[in-house]
């Protein structure tokens, strides 16, 4: 059997960083970790070959080699996902799709021959069994959830890492919260299952083995969803394993509810995490009311971030307007907050409702839905009626964009964040990657870029006043070029 494991590609989004990875020449941020855990599921005695529409093309040759094209995809990569399609149908090669996408709205592709849904720990051997005894049905779904400790290591081998900037594993599936906007819980539930720490290793021996040294990125949709196992179990395995390992940094995503313990944040800066990713959405309490995100209420969500940032953690965030409760004093709010912060890359969505969640249930019963999300949270469009009107939720939201990415704005963050920070023990080698990276950034922004006035101001900065942050602000600085950019074709 002929399998081609098909990654569709993603659009030229905020969360693409396309122009960021020029300059260290890579094609795109991740491997297609789903697909290649799906591969590892499948049987071992079956050819299989991986094409990533990220980083490279899909040829007539390729689908004239397969016997069944596997697809797996998220809502932002749906233009994508209908051309692969339809090329598999013009050369006559069956479909097998799973994943985000398909499992949110699988009614609207019956094109797909086979529909593999939710966690394909539980349906793909359904699927393979049908298959094998040649009756396949068109639609495989289920209710349960899976053990994930049963979940093999991803087929790495049939990537090429060499074009990624970061690799990714996972350790737990599903999150304790509830907010009625995140089709987390529908997808996998609100107990956090997990892998076991020697799972989790394993996964990173593979990666080491394979010749990686770089950042790797743990993909959960809330790492800390069970404190007590990260403490007891996890983190003390990662902190031991690193002893002997060079150039690991990790990145996750948590809940703000982290800067409530210390002794979590000393062992996952100890163990190489550096950077993390929360949901603050938005610093109106009524507005977290609404949304039932009750772990970010009654807190100083400033202090908070500051200090995660003082212990070693660089914070990312996700804001979002267009709640029922927002009024037009909140664009200047969210501006305000972000600037205080020093949160580099604020990723600002207008509000959507995805299937599955709360809030769709609720918009489709107030009458307010109209059509489907774009996937893409970050690029001023809404499938819902807002409260405030459409055309001043669009104008406020460009407000904040042209504010916040502007350099004069995004430059003053990463001065503040630099302030703030305390850079841990723990240190990813200057590489060579890294020097070209900066003469690049020379020449794009020192030079020619529209930011160059602000970009030598940040270097002399920070080498005057935070030395050892110098390669942390070039970082940051070509961050900001793909952010500006990104403002100035889809926003501005």
């Amino acid at each position: 059997m002929n399998v081609l494991l098909i990654y569709p590609e993603f659009p030229d989004t905020f969360w693409s960083f396309k122009h960021a990875l020029k300059f260290i020449r890579k094609k795109a941020s991740f491997p297609p970790l789903g697909i290649l855990t799906v591969a590892a599921l499948l049987p071992p005695e079956w050819n299989m070959r991986l094409v990533d529409l990220n980083v490279t093309h899909l040829t007539r040759q390729d689908l004239e080699w397969a016997d069944y094209v596997f697809i797996s995809a998220m809502a932002v990569q749906r233009e994508s996902v209908q051309q692969v399609i339809q090329q598999c149908q013009q050369a006559g090669v069956k479909t097998v799709a799973g994943g985000p996408l398909f499992t949110g709205e699988p009614e609207l592709f019956d094109a797909v021959d086979y529909l593999v849904l939710n966690e394909a720990e539980l349906t793909l051997p359904m699927f393979l069994e049908d298959l094998a005894q040649g009756c396949p049905q068109h639609i495989y779904t289920t209710s349960e959830f899976p053990d994930i400790r049963k979940t093999p290591i991803p087929l790495w081998e049939l990537a090429d890492l060499r074009q990624y900037a970061t690799m990714n594993v996972q350790f737990s599936r599903g999150c304790p919260f509830n907010c009625d906007f995140c089709n987390v819980t529908a997808l996998f539930g609100h107990y956090p299952r997990i892998k076991t720490a020697a799972q989790i290793i394993a996964e990173l021996d593979s990666l080491y083995d394979l010749g990686w040294r770089d950042a790797v990125f743990f993909v959960d949709d809330n790492f800390i969803g069970n404190k007590r196992y990260l403490k007891s179990e996890l983190l003390p395995a990662i902190i031991e394993w690193r002893k002997d390992k060079t150039g690991f940094l990790f990145h996750t995503e948590v809940s703000i509810n982290l800067a409530d313990d210390d002794e979590l944040i000393d062992l996952m800066v100890r163990a190489g995490f550096t950077k993390v990713f929360i949901g603050i959405e938005t610093p109106d309490e009524d507005s977290l009311t609404e949304c039932h995100k009750r772990q970010n209420k009654g807190r100083d969500l400033v202090a908070d971030v500051k200090h995660l940032q003082r212990a070693g953690l660089q914070v990312d965030a996700g804001f979002i307007v267009g709640f029922d409760h927002d009024n037009p004093s909140i664009f200047q709010r969210q501006i305000d907050f972000i600037q205080k912060t020093g949160i580099t890359t604020a990723m600002v969505g207008i509000l959507q409702a995805l299937p599955g969640t709360k809030l769709y249930e609720r918009m489709k019963k107030e009458g307010r839905l109209q059509g489907i999300t774009s996937g893409d949270n970050v690029n001023g469009t809404t499938n819902i009626i807002p409260n405030m009107g459409i055309e001043t939720l669009h104008e406020g939201y460009k407000y904040i964009m042209e504010h916040i990415y502007s350099p004069k704005y995004y430059y003053e963050r990463v001065k503040t964040l630099l302030r703030e920070y305390k850079p841990p023990e723990i240190h990813a080698p200057l590489t060579f990657t890294y020097i070209m990276a900066f003469i690049r950034s020379i020449f794009r922004l020192g030079i020619f870029g529209k930011e160059r006035r602000y970009y030598w101001d940040l270097l002399l900065w920070t080498l005057f006043r935070r030395p050892s942050l110098f390669p942390m602000a070039v970082t940051l600085a070509i961050y900001g070029h793909h952010l500006q950019r990104m403002c100035e074709l889809h926003i501005m």
